[in-house]
């Protein structure tokens, strides 16, 4: 089989388009560049368009197989993995020729690594559920995080469900992208520039009580750092309320969100890239 690189539009249907393809032409990809990461190699690449039939029959093949091997492949797209395009086609290829027999051999190299990659997602997922701050502007909530993995995807079922009347918007900093939702309506849409405004008279001293009660039921005489950063990783601590500086706490001339794009949605349509 010829050896190439697939260069695609960076979604799961792309991908999954690449991975039709090479069967297709009979083509031994080696390596995978989305369009935000393009780069010059010594071997031949090529464009391959998302093609959505292809990619469904790749799914629904993967569903046929066991959809446990579907969902590792869905959530294994969401990791931070280096690489986590080549972990995945080396997963399809496997299971598409071993069949389901390759999910009981745990240690297997092709699917070792994608299950540690997703354990990773569940468990920021997990943390994130706890972690996440919103704050009050003029009747829409809004929350920040920084997470490894691109989780809004599997964030978006726990806060719609639990938060369904409200209108709110989580931005994920790292991947610069935003779950926003209004009852009957949500969305993940890219939002490139996004800072969140100075908080009302009335907000900042909500920020101020939550950060005293943190403070204040915390027993002295146990004071435990290393045991808060294993329970608590100083990672996330960026976002959540009880750890920022006195400038979070004051409030602005500003008490609403700046634009953003809440274009109308059909009701409970997806808009992830």
């Amino acid at each position: 089989m010829e050896e190439i690189i697939y260069r695609y539009d960076g979604t799961l249907e792309g991908f999954l388009s690449c991975v039709f393809d090479s069967y297709a032409n009979k083509e031994s990809p080696c390596g995978f560049q989305d369009e935000t990461r393009l780069e010059e190699s010594l071997f031949p690449a090529r464009w391959v368009e998302t093609n959505i039939p292809h990619a469904e029959r790749v799914l629904a093949g993967l569903q046929k197989i066991d959809p446990y091997a579907q969902e590792l492949v869905a959530k294994g797209f969401l990791t931070c993995a280096p690489d986590k395009e080549m972990l995945l086609y080396r997963f399809i290829r496997a299971i598409y020729a071993e069949g389901k027999k390759l999910l009981r051999r745990l240690s297997d190299g092709a699917l070792l690594p994608l299950t540690k990659a997703v354990r990773h997602l569940e468990g920021e997922v997990h943390l994130l559920k706890g972690f996440t701050r919103f704050s009050d502007f003029d009747g829409m909530l809004a929350g920040e995080i920084c997470p490894k993995n691109r989780v809004l995807p599997l964030l978006r079922v726990h806060f719609c469900d639990r938060m369904y009347n409200e209108a709110f918007l989580l931005y994920d900093r790292t991947h610069r992208e935003a779950l926003i939702h209004r009852p009957g309506q949500w969305a993940i849409l890219p939002l490139e520039n996004f800072k969140m405004a100075a908080p009302s008279a009335a907000e900042a001293q909500y920020r101020r009580l939550w950060k005293r009660f943190y403070d204040t039921i915390e027993i002295k005489e146990r004071h435990n750092p290393r045991c808060r950063r294993t329970q608590m990783p100083m990672r996330y601590w960026s976002s959540m309320t009880e750890f920022q500086g006195e400038d979070y706490f004051t409030a602005g001339d500003v008490q609403t969100l700046p634009p953003h794009p809440i274009p109308p949605l059909p009701q409970g349509k997806n808009r992830t890239r």
